[in-house]
Order: structure tokens, then sequence, then C-alpha cells
């Protein structure tokens, strides 16, 4: 599995924060309060893109970062925009560069796949980056797993690998389990999923009539609304009332506990927001409780479709 480092060589924590609420539901003060509690948390991982908040995500992030930079490990976004074009890269690339203050970013994920653009052109422009050392690792996020594979070939012709993938990975939201992290066990690439709690879903504040995106949203009302899912939500309320601690702690503990090692990436508006994910950072999940969780939500079926066999 890929190892990340941050720039002083330290090992990087298994866990990530994501800035994407930087700037936009999160004020500057409440992004700086985050900032800090994650550090104080022992979070060195801090995950941005090009498009979120209108830049002020990468602003913001390259302000609290800039003391402290040589021992945090930085990851953005290119491409979510304007597609996977070389122009577009490097055009993006720089501005995000000057956003967040930095000569070299950790990683560089491409946002999305862009079935537009030759992956040669995307890896060759990638490759130059590393190679002039703007970038250390390069990732790809919401690709598919046989984009993936077909990326990574490319990426070997110009010397280079993709080390670090972005998936959606709740316990809602398990399609991932089928075939992207059983590729990542096997090629050695991290695996940094996003979203642990569903979009807010799994803290159980949407059994009331709490607003946030999945009122406010229609990208994740629909991601999120199956009933089977929001009946997911209420088991682990109740789940996590038994064990008298908070839902939120136990999704991001499970995303965790999967045999892969992902690297979670916890989020939230406010620091009070955020102490239940933090927790889910130091409890430990026996295989009883791993299992009880994950029979909260269906096991999606492999990548065959041969149920007899599994």
């Amino acid at each position: 599995m890929t190892q990340i480092t941050t720039l002083d060589g330290q090992t990087v924590p298994p866990f990530a924060f994501g800035a994407m609420q930087f700037g936009g539901r999160a004020d500057g003060a409440q992004s700086r309060a985050m900032f800090d509690i994650c550090v104080d948390h022992g979070i060195r991982h801090f995950d941005t893109a090009y498009v979120y908040t209108d830049g002020a995500s990468e602003t913001l992030l390259g302000d609290f970062a800039a003391t402290r930079r040589d021992t945090l490990f930085i990851a953005t976004k290119v491409g979510f925009t304007g597609g996977s074009s070389r122009d577009n890269i490097l055009k993006t690339f720089a501005e995000s560069c000057k956003r967040l203050r930095m000569e070299t970013i950790d990683l560089l994920y491409l946002h999305r796949w862009d079935g537009t653009v030759p992956l040669e052109e995307s890896f060759e422009t990638l490759a130059e980056l590393q190679s002039q050392q703007k970038i250390r690792h390069i990732g790809v996020s919401n690709f598919s797993a046989w984009q993936v594979m077909k990326a990574q070939a490319v990426a070997a012709r110009f010397g280079t690998r993709i080390d670090v993938i972005q998936p959606m990975y709740n316990l809602v939201k398990r399609q991932a389990e089928v075939e992207l992290l059983p590729m990542c066990a096997s090629e050695g690439i991290l695996p940094v999923p996003y979203s642990p709690l569903g979009g807010g879903l799994l803290t159980g504040k949407y059994s009331g009539d709490t607003t946030g995106r999945l009122t406010e949203d229609d990208r994740y009302a629909k991601r999120y609304g199956l009933d089977s899912m929001h009946k997911t939500a209420v088991d682990l309320v109740a789940l996590a009332q038994e064990l008298c601690t908070d839902p939120a702690t136990l999704a991001v503990a499970w995303v965790a506990r999967h045999a892969t090692g992902p690297v979670p990436i916890l989020s939230g508006r406010t620091p009070e927001q955020i102490l239940p994910s933090l927790a889910g950072m130091d409890y430990a999940l026996d295989d009883a409780l791993y299992a009880r969780l994950s029979a909260l939500s269906p096991t999606p079926p492999p990548a065959t479709d041969r149920l007899e066999e599994v």
C-alpha cells in the first residue's frame, strides 16, 4: 500500500480532514477553529479542491497551514470543471498553488473522469508536474475500478503511477467494496474515501426537522434519498444509544475498520460538529461490533454477481 509522508518525512496518520466547507457553510473563524482542533487531534492530511467554495477553501487552508507547512500533507484536485486537458490542469493547478501559497502540493487528484480528453494528455501533464517536484503523488477521485486501471496503465508509460484514489464510501454507500477497495489492496493504492457520514445522514440529524445538505441540495437529496438508507441511519442511532456513543463516531470507525485500511476524510461545518467524527479515530471496533454495524445495510453483491459463491 502506498505510504504517504509529510514534507519533513513523518508518516501521515490514517485520517484526513476535508476543507470543502471552508469559506462556505463554515466562515473564516469556524474554519480556523476546525483546522486547529484537527491538528490537536493528530490529523496532518488536509483535503481541498480548486472548485470548493469558489477558491475560498484553498485560500483559507493555505493561510492556516503556512506556519507548519512541512508537518502537513496537503491534497487538492483539478478537472471537475473544464476537464482534464493539459491546459486546464496547468491553469487551475497554478491558481491552486497561488491560493494555497505552496510551491509543492503533496497530492494532486483528477477530480473526476473525463472521457473527452485522452488519458495520455492528462497523465503526461501530471508526470511533468511530478518530475518538476510541483506534486509528490498523483490521485484520482470518483473513478470506477476499470477507469483507475486504464489510467494506471497510461501513467506507467510516463514513468509514474496513481498512488491514491478518492471514492465515496460509507455505511449506506458501499459500492466501493465490490471492486475499488479490492483493487486498492491488490495494486497497492491508498483509498481515501469521502463522506463517511453520508452527507450528515448517519449523524441521525435528519430524523427530525433539521435542515442541511440533504434538504437544501438536490444532488445530496437524490444521492441519499432511498428509504432504506434512512432506515439504516435510524438503526445506527439506536445502536449508538445502546453503546452510549455518537452515531457519527461509529460511522467513522466503521469506514476506517475495513481490511484495506481506508483513510476516511472527516468534515463538518463547526468545531462542535466534528468532535464526534474525531472521536471515531480512537474508537475500537471488535469483529462482533463491526459485523453488527455492517449488518445495518446490505452488503453489495460481488462484481460477478454469483451470489452462490459468496
